[in-house]
């Protein structure tokens, strides 16, 4: 069960500006950069459930945070159907992330006023996901559209939040390109979490590389 009410979680992805994004079958790994992302300021952890069993390690990876992380709000990215995302609310999931939009996400979610983010690459679609509860809309994948994009769908419709994931990068340029369009937060993976950083086990090196991050979406911030 949700440990956030998903105004809670908006709150959170406005306040802080960005979600890491991870996965990983190892456990003590994932606990490992869940850590060091923590330590470094994020508040917020999108984790990708991609491989098989990844509703295990993300059961265990909640239960740490709950324990060890006060204040980490624990979500799940890559859900395609409303079992799945009711199988991760289950297991604490305080957010849904999804790479389309489905109305069976949209109901399973909404039954239990949990965040879900579908991901949209239309005004229609932004509109209908908006028209089924959802707070936050995922720009998915971000580097096609960019952020002209957003600039573009922020005219017409000044109330829409918006998450790019995908061709966002922790540097000031890009950023700030993200942030003047109108975006309200942004989802990193492989840019922040690289697989260097996973290879050699830096974690030292992940929490500042957040702490960076977080530093300049501040900073760039209107």
């Amino acid at each position: 069960m949700a440990q956030f009410s998903r105004l809670e979680v908006a709150q959170a992805m406005k306040d802080t500006g960005m979600i890491p994004l991870f996965f990983s079958n190892d456990l003590d790994l994932s606990k490992n950069v869940l850590k060091a992302c923590y330590d470094g300021g994020a508040r917020l952890m999108e984790f990708t459930a991609r491989g098989d069993f990844a509703h295990e390690v993300f059961g265990e990876l909640t239960k740490y945070a709950i324990k060890e992380l006060p204040g980490m709000i624990m979500g799940v990215g890559s859900v395609t159907d409303g079992a799945a995302a009711s199988l991760y609310m289950a297991l604490g999931a305080n957010f849904i992330v999804t790479p389309v939009l489905r109305e069976d996400i949209a109901i399973a979610c909404n039954r239990k006023k949990v965040l879900w983010s579908p991901g949209c690459g239309t005004l229609t679609e932004i509109t209908r996901a908006e028209e089924l509860g959802c707070e936050i809309v995922k720009l998915f994948p971000g580097d096609i559209y960019g952020p002209q994009f957003v600039k573009g769908i922020k005219g017409p419709q000044p109330w829409t939040s918006v998450m790019p994931t995908g061709g966002v990068s922790p540097t000031e340029e890009n950023l700030k390109g993200w942030f003047d369009a109108g975006v309200t937060c942004v989802g990193m993976g492989s840019q922040l979490i690289s697989k260097d950083i996973i290879a050699n086990k830096d974690y030292a090196k992940l929490e500042q590389d957040v702490k960076k991050a977080l530093a300049i979406v501040k900073a760039v911030r209107k």
